[in-house]
């Protein structure tokens, strides 16, 4: 498996135990809905392997000039990218020239049905970010604010190995909870809670029997 860009994901390894999906409130209107992504994992990582052999994983530079520990790519309509001149959401991959790849249906549907869990019931992401996490990658509190309108949610999926989110207030320096996020769990935050600032502590090493030394994270966001 070539680090930067899986291409294939063992989906006859041994399964997850089985665990009846539940919601964890971690805000007014922001939830963790554990396991949510798991039954549709069959149809997940084949347009997940689908998305990355157009558009593979790729590390960017900030634009203070510092390169991210986290590899990114994205598909949707809108994809977001970073360089020493600014973050911004571009109809088109910077490396390639194309268009970002088509989302994925099964995206689409596991973006809305977790939303409307959470209570969001018109949530339609034109975006979907996918970061992948090696150990020892990490990614520093922030607040997705790049899009246009913050009215919608964000919808975060976890995969491979476990993760502590942090989930904090409206200031950087304000305290954060520490969420610890298993393979399948699903994090929605919105209204209210939209512009809380978030991140990811280091990613601890590990094998994940499905997706090996790795995390692969998605997030929804409807960016236009």
């Amino acid at each position: 498996m070539n680090p930067m860009n899986p291409t294939t994901f063992d989906l006859f390894a041994d399964e997850e135990p089985e665990q009846p999906p539940r919601r964890e409130r971690i805000g007014e209107q922001s939830w963790v809905l554990r396991g949510f992504a798991l039954p549709w994992l069959e149809r997940l990582l084949p347009a997940l392997e689908a998305v990355l052999a157009t558009a593979p994983f790729r590390q960017m530079v900030t634009p203070g000039g510092f390169t991210m520990s986290v590899a990114l790519t994205s598909c949707g309509t809108w994809g977001w990218t970073t360089d020493r001149s600014g973050y911004r959401y571009t109809h088109n991959d910077p490396e390639t020239g194309r268009p970002w790849p088509p989302m994925p249906e099964v995206f689409l549907q596991l973006a809305q049905a977790a939303a409307r869990e959470a209570g969001f019931t018109e949530f339609v992401p034109d975006s979907c970010l996918i970061n992948r996490y090696i150990p020892g990658a990490k990614m520093s509190l922030h607040q997705d604010k790049d899009e246009k309108s913050y009215a919608a949610p964000i919808v975060s999926v976890s995969l491979g190995l476990p993760a502590m989110f942090l989930f904090g207030g409206f200031e950087r320096g304000d305290k954060s909870q520490r969420v610890p996020l298993l393979h399948g769990d699903i994090v929605v935050w919105g209204g209210v809670d939209r512009l809380r600032y978030h991140g990811v502590l280091p990613i601890k090493d590990g094998q994940h029997p499905h997706l090996g030394q790795q995390r692969i994270n998605f997030t929804f966001r409807t960016a236009g």
